[in-house]
């Protein structure tokens, strides 16, 4: 029998993994519905469902390793960040799903509630809240929309080799600005943005891109803080927001 290893855990999700075998656990079935759904429709590598039991989903381990992750070097080829550039031009050129996504309106008003959290209960200097603000408000204007993953995490991308074998967890998939995928997969890994542009193979704003590392940092502080992770923790959020200054 092998060992279970729990990948993560916390009052709203767990992932549990049984040699090669993921069992998903999650109390909100609309985002294991999206994330079924998701998986059906991108044309891009994803994990076999092997059986869905609410609020249990189980998938069949994806080939290959990550191509990194936050707070550690990644050993991955140039050739492999490009390649997973490629694949995710791929599923932005998908066809959109049919659920909305969130508007440059409803992020403005979600950065603003989050800053003043973070401010509240002086979680970070006023100082790096404000600058990090500024820059996220590039991103606050009209985009053309794409099929995106939602949580493109540089663990959540597999390779073998330089081949991308699979991407994982899409339960925050939809509708939504492109350059958001590349800020997530490249904000500890910036160094390896050019590789992931000449994969992905069209101009996108650069600028864009690094804003959107602001804002991912920004939102992110108060649900790691509530769910008992560290976002002083090397890589994460704090490190990517004091990157900015």
């Amino acid at each position: 029998m092998d060992q279970i290893e729990i990948v993560v855990a916390h009052p709203e999700r767990a992932t549990l993994r049984v040699g090669g075998v993921f069992l998903k656990i999650d109390i909100d079935p609309g985002r294991t519905d999206i994330e079924v759904e998701a998986m059906a429709l991108a044309p891009i590598p994803t994990p076999e469902i092997l059986w869905r039991n609410p609020p249990v989903l189980a998938l069949a381990a994806v080939r290959g390793a990550a191509l990194g992750r936050l707070g550690q070097p990644s050993t991955a080829s140039a050739a492999a960040w490009a390649a997973a550039g490629a694949t995710v031009r791929q599923l932005h050129d998908a066809p959109l799903p049919p659920w909305s996504g969130r508007s440059p309106e409803d992020l403005a008003a979600e950065l603003d509630r989050e800053c003043g959290w973070i401010l509240a209960n002086d979680v970070l200097p006023a100082k790096l809240v404000t600058r990090n603000r500024q820059i996220a408000e590039e991103v606050i204007r009209p985009w053309r929309s794409a099929f995106i993953h939602g949580d493109l995490q540089i663990d959540h991308v597999f390779v073998v080799g330089d081949e991308v074998t699979g991407i994982i967890d899409w339960s925050e998939a939809g509708r939504g600005d492109p350059h958001y995928d590349l800020a997530v997969l490249t904000v500890g890994h910036p160094q390896h943005l050019d590789d992931v542009l000449a994969g992905y193979g069209v101009d996108l704003d650069v600028d864009v891109i690094r804003a959107w590392w602001s804002v991912r940092g920004l939102l992110g502080i108060r649900w790691l803080v509530e769910h008992g992770y560290d976002p002083f923790a090397a890589g994460s959020e704090v490190d990517a927001l004091r990157a900015r200054m």
